[in-house]
């Protein structure tokens, strides 16, 4: 029989209502698993629910809660045929994402999921996300981090959260879905990335002082310096279209430029949800490119952030980062497929 490790970190997904509103209980989820018949098909992989010690909603998830989770992952990594992680979903997007590059090497499925309604409610998600997970998990033989919701599974650090109220959570805008749940489970395998050779290898996400700014019409150039002082290393500059910003602000310019002379790294993302930047096409993005701000491609902000943020909590050399953020490193470029891309490999020593 294969087994599914289950890590129930906090969220909507086990709450329960409380005098002072939905929260999560200790032990709930657990109990109310036991007296579901569906979870009692023998059909069902074994599951073994490891509920954590602090439940936390959420929005107040850090760096060393995803330290926590990948560690978990290590420890029981030989026991299981897969994971799945219970996640809140206002976060789950990024820690999906941050797993992906934490945990390298990785041969087995790592599945997000959680749930917009609480588990012990009538018109609950919970179940069908829960049941979908832990099957895509024992049998989807899928190496790499993934988010499952509303019956598609998405590469993890591909997605966006794009709907706070309705069951379809999750897009994945310049990604299509690796696998797809109703009758029948079917997984496009050509799209998935390639087993690994080598054993799994944990790196620790450290906490990184990096920052995110919207351009928006008339934005101060006063405003970008705050954001670029002293400690911060990096910027996630949210761009116009395929990358744009104000060039006639010479000013604003000239303190980005600034920050690249000074090594600070400044990634280019743009504010669309779907498309890609390109800083060729246009003068307004190809002044970045001449300063020497990193092309973000097509991934998503989250993916900018967490790609970012790890690159930089494991390596001072802002050149090393500013390449490595420009490769393949876990699919997260488009076409980063079997058929189509192979991951690049990180130095040695990184």
């Amino acid at each position: 029989m294969t087994s599914v490790y289950v890590a129930y970190t906090g969220g909507t997904i086990g709450m329960k209502q409380t005098a002072q509103g939905f929260a999560p209980v200790p032990g709930y989820l657990e109990n109310a698993l036991k007296v579901q018949p569906e979870f009692q098909d023998k059909s069902l992989p074994e599951i073994h629910l490891h509920e954590y010690s602090e439940l936390i909603d959420s929005s107040n998830i850090t760096p060393e809660h995803w330290n926590i989770i990948a560690e978990d992952i290590s420890n029981n990594y030989e026991r299981y045929d897969g994971f799945v992680i219970l996640h809140g979903t206002d976060t789950m997007a990024y820690s999906a994402s941050a797993l992906s590059f934490m945990l390298e090497n990785l041969s087995k499925p790592v599945i997000f999921t959680g749930s917009q309604i609480p588990f012990s409610q009538l018109r609950s998600d919970a179940r069908d996300n829960f049941i979908g997970a832990v099957q895509l998990a024992a049998s989807s033989k899928i190496p790499e981090v993934c988010l499952y919701f509303h019956n598609t599974l998405y590469r993890g650090n591909c997605c966006s959260k794009t709907d706070s109220s309705g069951f379809s959570a999750y897009q994945s805008p310049n990604y299509p879905a690796l696998a797809s749940v109703g009758i029948d489970i079917k997984i496009n395998k050509a799209l998935t990335l390639t087993k690994p050779e080598n054993p799994l290898h944990i790196h620790r996400m450290g906490s990184v002082d990096i920052g995110t700014l919207h351009m928006f019409p008339g934005v101060s150039p006063q405003v970008l310096e705050n954001y670029l002082r002293q400690p911060v290393k990096g910027l996630v500059l949210m761009t116009y279209g395929a990358g744009n910003i104000p060039s006639n602000n010479k000013a604003l310019v000239a303190k980005i430029k600034d920050a690249c002379d000074r090594g600070i790294v400044i990634v280019n993302c743009s504010q669309c949800l779907k498309g890609s930047v390109d800083m060729s096409a246009y003068e307004t993005g190809s002044i970045l490119e001449r300063i020497g701000v990193v092309n973000g491609a097509d991934m998503q902000l989250e993916t900018c952030i967490t790609k970012l943020s790890w690159l930089l909590s494991i390596h001072e050399d802002p050149e090393l980062v500013r390449s490595l953020m420009s490769q393949n490193l876990r699919g997260e470029l488009r076409g980063a497929s079997n058929s189509t891309m192979k991951t690049s490999r990180l130095p040695m020593g990184y």
